[in-house]
Parts: C-alpha cells; sequence; structure tokens
C-alpha cells in the first residue's frame, strides 16, 4: 500500500558494499535526496557521482544531511559496480532485474527517498550541480516544485544537440504543451527539484514507464494544485544519449494514454466493493423493489417514486417537465420547486416507462450510492492519498458515514452525490491557473447538472469548499493569494456558464405556479451536541433506536451520529499529522461544520443552558434559511473520510510493524460501530384492484379528479402509489409535496393546507370517531368537492375505515358501493 512499494517488480536495496540495506525506525530523514536514473551509464556515472559528491560536501551544511539513490533499469554493463565500489554510506543503489524505461526508474528511485527535497538529475549532468541553488530558492518561496528550463529568459545554453533532434524536441514540447501540461515550456529537462512527500506522492500515483513521466508528474502537480516554478538553467547537450528518434514517436502515445484513464484492478475491485456495500444496504427492497417497501422511508418512498413516474409521463407525453397537476388539485404542483431530481429522474425515463417507477428508484439509489462512493475514492487518491487502500477507506467513510445511510432511506439527493467530489477537483484545479477557460466551462456544466440533482447538496458542499478554503488559506497564505486571482476568474466563468443553463428552471422554481420563498421547518432541526457522539441506530454493533429518535427529527434526518470513537480518531489525527496544512484545514472544516449544526441556539449538555451558536447569523439569509440545519453536519461525512485516508497512508509508511498494528487496529475499533445494518423493508400493501385493473375509469371524467379519504398528505401519502400504479391516470387534491400556505403567504409548507373537509376526515381517520354531520357540514362539503372538480370519494380498507365510512355516508347523503375491493360514492348520481 505504501507509495514505494513496486510489488509488479522485485528490486534490491544495496548500500555501499552492494549488501542489502535495512532502514531503520531511527535513521535520520535527510534534508535532501539527489535521484540519477541509470541505464548502461558506466562511462558517464562516476564523474557524475564525483561531480555531485563534490557540489554538495563543498557546500558545507549548506544542504545539510543529503543523500544520493542510483536507480539502475536493469543495466547490462558495469553501472551498479560504479556504485556499490564507492565507500560513501550517502550513495545507495536500487536495482530493477530487466530495463523497463527511465519512468520505471525513476519510479524506484523516489520510492526509494527519504529526503525533505528530492532532485532529479539525469547521469549526463547535462545542468550542472551548481543550478541546484536557482532551484532551491523558488522552493523556498512556496513552491512544491521547481523545474530546470532551457526555455525561459534567463537560459544559456552551451553544445546544442543535432537539428533533427533538436526539432523533434521542439515539436514533442508543443504537443505536451498543447495536451498536457499548461504554463511549462521545457518539461523535459532532466534537472528538477521537488518538495518530497509531493513528489513521492506523486511517483506512486504514476504509470508511465517511458521518458514522458516527467509529463505525468508535473500534471499530477498541477491538478493537485501544487506550484510547480520554471528555473533558468544552464544546459549542455552530452554525447551518449539514450533518447532514440523512436522514442519520440512513442510521446503521443504515452500522452494519449495520460488523457485516457486506465484503471488499475485494485481500482475495479473497489468499484466491485461499493457496489457490493450498496446491494447489501438495500438488500431488503434491491431485489424485489415492486413489494418492498423501506420501512423507515416514512413516506418518502412512495414521494420519490411519484417524481420519477410524473417525469417520464410527462416527457412521454410531451408536457411542461417542471409543473404537475396530479397532485395538489386544483393548484398543482411546481416539481422545480420540489426534489425530482431531473438529473437521474429524466435519463431513467425508459426504465420507468418500461419497468416501474419503484424500479427506477431502486436501481438510482443504489448505483448512484456506489458511484457517489467511487467518486469519492477518485478524488482522495489524486489529491490526498495514492495508497488506494488508504483511499478506500476514507472513500467508504465518505458515501456509507451514518448519516448518509439515514438518509438512504428516502434522500436520494442526498445519497447521490457522485458530482460533489467532481465540483471540488475541477474547482482545485481552478486554483493552479493553467487552464482556467476550459476548466471553468467544466465546472459550469458540473454545476448546472448537480442542480438537478440536488440544489441543497450543492448549497451545502459550496459552505464546506467555503469552510475549506478559508481555513486552508488562513494556514497557506501565500499560496492562497496566488491562486486568487485565477480561481476568481475560473468561478466568474463557470458562474456564467451554469446560470446560463439553469436560469429558466430557477425562475420556474422561484417565480412559477406554486413557487414558494423560503421553507420553514419548524423547532427541533438542529443537531445536539449528544448526537455528534452518540451511535447512530443502524450501527451493526451498537445501534440503538430509542436514543437516536430521542436526538433526530426522524430515521431519515440522523444527521449527526458519528459516534466518539471516530471522533477521538479524528482528534489523534490530527493532532499526529498537524503539521501537515492540509490536516489543519480539513480538521477545522470538519469542526466548524459539526458547531454549525447545532443551530442557532445551542444547548450545553447536563446544564440546561443554552449559548448563541454561530449558525444565528446565517439561519435568515437566503437559500440558507431553508436548509434544515442538522443537514450541515453531512459536511463532516467526507472530510472525516479524507482526514482517515491520510492516516492510513501515513501508517502504511510507517517503518515499524509495530506502529502499523497499532494504528490498524485503532482505526477497526473506531470504524466497527459505523458498520450499518440492512435497511429495514417490509411486503408493500397490496393495491387495490379498484386502480389495477382500470374500475377508477368508470367514475372520473375528463377534468375532474379521484378524492382518497382521507386526503393523501405527508404522513400518509400511500394514494401516490395507487395513482402511479394507476398510470397516473386521474388527479386527486391533496398530496404530498412542497407549496406555498396560501395566496398571501408564500412561505413553504410540506403538503396541502387543510380545508375544511380534508381536516375533518383527518380527525376521524387519527380518532376513529365518526363526527356529526348536520346542513352546515354537507354544504361544507359540497363546497370543497366543486373546488377539487371531485367525480368520486375513494376509501380504501384501513384502520378506523368504518367511521370513516359512516362519516362519508352522511356528508354525501347516500351510502357507498363496494367496487373492486374500495368504497366508492360517485358524486354523478350514476355510474
Amino acid at each position: 500500500m505504501s507509495g514505494t512499494d513496486t510489488a509488479e517488480d522485485p528490486h534490491r536495496v544495496s548500500g555501499s558494499r552492494g549488501t542489502t540495506e535495512s532502514r531503520p525506525a531511527s535513521h535520520p530523514v535527510p534534508d535532501l535526496s539527489v535521484v540519477v536514473p541509470a541505464y548502461n551509464e558506466e562511462r558517464r556515472l562516476g564523474p557524475t557521482l564525483d561531480a555531485l559528491t563534490r557540489q554538495l560536501a563543498a557546500a558545507g551544511d549548506r544542504w545539510g544531511s543529503w543523500e544520493i539513490v542510483v536507480a539502475d533499469d536493469g543495466s547490462t554493463d558495469a553501472t551498479r559496480e560504479i556504485v556499490t565500489l564507492r565507500r560513501d554510506p550517502r550513495l545507495r543503489l536500487i536495482t530493477s532485474p530487466r530495463n523497463r524505461g527511465k519512468g520505471h526508474a525513476l519510479r524506484l528511485g523516489v520510492g526509494a527517498s527519504r529526503g525533505r527535497r528530492v532532485l532529479i538529475t539525469d547521469a549526463d549532468l547535462a545542468v550542472p550541480a551548481s543550478e541546484l541553488e536557482r532551484l532551491d530558492a523558488a522552493l523556498a518561496e512556496g513552491g512544491a516544485a521547481a523545474v530546470g528550463s532551457r526555455a525561459v529568459p534567463g537560459a544559456t545554453l552551451g553544445d546544442r544537440r543535432h537539428p533533427v533532434r533538436e526539432l523533434l524536441a521542439g515539436a514533442g514540447n508543443l504537443l505536451i504543451r498543447w495536451t498536457a501540461v499548461r504554463g511549462i515550456r521545457d518539461t523535459q529537462c532532466g534537472f528538477k527539484l521537488f518538495d518530497g512527500e509531493k513528489v513521492r506522492a506523486a511517483f506512486a500515483a504514476s504509470r508511465l514507464d517511458g521518458w514522458a513521466i516527467d509529463v505525468e508528474v508535473l500534471r499530477h502537480f498541477q491538478r493537485a494544485g501544487w506550484p510547480v516554478a520554471e528555473v533558468p538553467v544552464h544546459w549542455s547537450h552530452r554525447p551518449g544519449s539514450k533518447i532514440r528518434p523512436l522514442d519520440y514517436l512513442r510521446f503521443p502515445r504515452d500522452l494519449i494514454r495520460l488523457r485516457l484513464p486506465v484503471p488499475r484492478p485494485a481500482d475495479a475491485v473497489s468499484a466491485a466493493l461499493f457496489l457490493a456495500m450498496a446491494v447489501a444496504l438495500y438488500a431488503g427492497r434491491f431485489f424485489d423493489p415492486a413489494h418492498r417497501y423501506l420501512t423507515d422511508s416514512l413516506q418518502d418512498q412512495n414521494q420519490w417514486e411519484w417524481f420519477f413516474a410524473v417525469t417520464a409521463d410527462n416527457l412521454a407525453h410531451l408536457r411542461n417537465p417542471l409543473f404537475s397537476d396530479l397532485q395538489g388539485v386544483p393548484d398543482g404542483v411546481n416539481l422545480m420547486a420540489n426534489t425530482a431530481m431531473f438529473g437521474l429522474s429524466v435519463p431513467l425515463t425508459p426504465v420507468t416507462l418500461v419497468w416501474g417507477p419503484a424500479v427506477a428508484l431502486s436501481l438510482a439509489m443504489t448505483l448512484g450510492l456506489a458511484a457517489t462512493a467511487a467518486a469519492w475514492y477518485r478524488l482522495i487518491l489524486r489529491r490526498l492519498a495514492p495508497q488506494r487502500g488508504a483511499a478506500f477507506a476514507g472513500a467508504a467513510l465518505a458515501a456509507f458515514a451514518p448519516p448518509m445511510v439515514s438518509h438512504a432511506n428516502a434522500h436520494p439527493n442526498f445519497v447521490i452525490l457522485f458530482m460533489i467530489p467532481a465540483i471540488i477537483e475541477r474547482s482545485l484545479r481552478l486554483c493552479a491557473g493553467t487552464r482556467v477557460t476550459r476548466d471553468a466551462v467544466v465546472l459550469g456544466l458540473m454545476a448546472a447538472y448537480q442542480v438537478f440533482l440536488g440544489e441543497e447538496a450543492l448549497l451545502l458542499a459550496a459552505l464546506g469548499m467555503l469552510l475549506f478554503a478559508a481555513c486552508y488559506s488562513a494556514v497557506r497564505p501565500r499560496v492562497a493569494r496566488a491562486a486568487l486571482q485565477p480561481l476568481l476568474r475560473g468561478l466568474a466563468i463557470a458562474a456564467a456558464v451554469c446560470l446560463t443553463l439553469v436560469v429558466y428552471p430557477l425562475a420556474w422554481q422561484f417565480s412559477g405556479p406554486q413557487s414558494y420563498t423560503h421553507l420553514d421547518h419548524g423547532p427541533g432541526d438542529a443537531n445536539s451536541v449528544r448526537a455528534l457522539f452518540t451511535f447512530a441506530e443502524r450501527s451493526l454493533v451498537a445501534g440503538d433506536a430509542d436514543r437516536a429518535a430521542a436526538l433526530s427529527l426522524n430515521p431519515t434526518e440522523q444527521n449527526a451520529f458519528y459516534g466518539w470513537p471516530l471522533l477521538l480518531l479524528a482528534l489523534a489525527i490530527t493532532v499526529a499529522l498537524w503539521r501537515r496544512p492540509v490536516v489543519r484545514a480539513l480538521a477545522v472544516t470538519a469542526t466548524a461544520a459539526a458547531v454549525l449544526s447545532l443551530g442557532p441556539r445551542i444547548h450545553v449538555p447536563l446544564t440546561g443552558a443554552e449559548i448563541p451558536g454561530p449558525w444565528a447569523p446565517l439561519a435568515g439569509l437566503p437559500l440558507l434559511e431553508s436548509v434544515i440545519v442538522s443537514r450541515v453536519a453531512l459536511i463532516c461525512a467526507p472530510v472525516l473520510g479524507m482526514l482517515l485516508a491520510l492516516a492510513i497512508g501515513r501508517l502504511a509508511r510507517a517503518r515499524s510493524l509495530g506502529t502499523q498494528y497499532a494504528g490498524l487496529l485503532a482505526v477497526c475499533l473506531a470504524l466497527l460501530p459505523l458498520i450499518p445494518a440492512p435497511l429495514r423493508s417490509e411486503p408493500r400493501a397490496e393495491v387495490p384492484a379498484f386502480f389495477t385493473d382500470g374500475a377508477w375509469k368508470a367514475y372520473v371524467r375528463p377534468g375532474e379528479s379521484l378524492v382518497p379519504v382521507p386526503l393523501p398528505e405527508p404522513t400518509a401519502a400511500e394514494a401516490l402509489h395507487w395513482q402511479t400504479t394507476a398510470g397516473l391516470g386521474f388527479r386527486m387534491p391533496g398530496g404530498y409535496f412542497n407549496r406555498p400556505y396560501g395566496d398571501g403567504d408564500r412561505s413553504g409548507v410540506y403538503g396541502v393546507p387543510l380545508n375544511w373537509t380534508a381536516s375533518l376526515l383527518k380527525d376521524v381517520r387519527e380518532t376513529g370517531v365518526a363526527q356529526v354531520i348536520d346542513a352546515r357540514a354537507r354544504e361544507e362539503t359540497r363546497r370543497d368537492l366543486a373546488y377539487w372538480r371531485a367525480g368520486a370519494l375513494v376509501l380504501v380498507p384501513q384502520p378506523h375505515d368504518g367511521p370513516l365510512r359512516a362519516t362519508v355516508d352522511k356528508l354525501v347523503g347516500r351510502p357507498g358501493t363496494w367496487v373492486a375491493g374500495v368504497w366508492v360514492w360517485d358524486l354523478h348520481g350514476g355510474s
């Protein structure tokens, strides 16, 4: 798992006498490592080592402690003996059993290096060792890499190459700048100085074995946002070059490989494991989605299936996909102002039309959860931890953390987040300032697509990125200043691209029919401090449903519950890796998000006292005023995953097996309570034949609605399932969706405000007591039925259906008729 491992080829590490070198944990870390790749260099290597040794030794303490690592790439001459016969303990030899190319040799040599800074120089020493001073000055100014360049002002050239070689090299350099690395004029000069940790991570993530390894590594640095400086140097051509004309022709092939990422077997295994984990989580419903219901989804599964069904129906009939009149008769539903998730419901329309919305929703949630984990894996692997095991663990925590499992019951917009890591990655590319316009356009397209997946998730991601940016800027102000200008320019371009695509849907959402200004969730929507340290309800080994219910709104909104072992582990990781700026920024981001999720008033545990919370000044801001504040703690899931990945990556590089075992044991103990049990499910209630066989058609004429008794609402929305089963053939009043409270009040509410008849029927259902009905009550009902344009009332067998039937008999003035498994009151006076 370590970045210095090379499992594909055995090799040995030798000291000056050719013996196998052991590296005890107490071995001092050198300040500088010089890595020299070599293949059949018996003529040039000796003078090069002499020159390097003289230069470094003559500088006294200028470079501190140092080592020279010669990476032999399967030489067949005396190259190895030139190193092993020298008696300088600061000289080390890394060997490969066969020739694989410069890239492979460098991967071995850099992986075996230990220096805080790493200088890579070719064996011909075309750039004299004295030029190291210039490169070091560039790193001292905040750079992560300093590239010796022959193509920037100030560079000087001695003996030149053959004109044909010059032409081929120039063409290759131009191709590199067009396709792979922007902003660096000379990527191939073999004299470069790097930050040790970063270059080891970059080479560990590399896969090219040829000369294009320089391009791949610099590309890695640019994508990671690590500053690369191009420094003018003196360069002279040396005879005996190992580059052949055919090697120039191989450059395009290697560049294509860079442009087309090829997953390694470990990546495919990780993706398969993420999919298996998602299927296991949904095992109770995944294999029979049409007949199983997620118990803890409350009524949200019915709602989401309806969203998928109505989107497919609108598209199939070429209707406006942003609106539907199938619920909430006569006002209808503003689908853009609800979480219709067009980003998936639209492309999955064929699945919905052929196999039904239950299958489409189940497929979207299962595959979406696995894709989200894979996206976090890719981000962590590219930006934080090159060890694939570490990236897998971090991504698994980010996607399957307790709050994500809670939302997996009912909220695909908070589970299907595969665009969020991609948005973060593209935003980081803007900071590098290499391809601002292109990256900004792509970012704008990604943000626009995320709007159609989930606006609140995008808002929370933006809040998390803002917190991280503020923290990282405080830790690395020089890096932040360098990134500010390209970042702001890129964000402006991205915003223009995004708004161009979403301006009409957003205008419909905030100003169209049945739009609202904000959504009030009522009291109790913030986390408590105890919720952050408590185990989740679905914890396989430590779940406590009663305790979790007392600390959350409902089973779908358990937005904290990370558990005290994980938080202690995060604290230990932060302390152990505090010197790394990214760790400090991540730790502060997680802490800030957790504190914000406590709401405008924070309850101090065990005291009964309250103190003002930092959310108070944010609570009234546009957009944020509609957020369930406890959901801000969702930001902690990927942040904790990233800290975990960094810690496992560091453990993988630990030189003591005891340290590795103790650290991994602590990680396992902290993660054990987070392993979720499969989500609870139950058999779905059978839909009456009245809906499945089409008997309803005889009672509902064009323009009329069918009125379920009582009306569907957020706490009882089974009627939405009847409607989707009937092919969305009838409209109905009531429903489960968001809408404005009334004509004069555009505050958002869940469901439809109850009129007189709806309120009466709801009371009967809840109390089981039939109401006294008089002439005034019947007149109110006639008005309500006319407002709904009702063709019939339908009562499905249910608890308290006797009092409900008796009440409707009195309201309508005649008894209902038993038809295909339901009671029907035909309001036409006949069929």
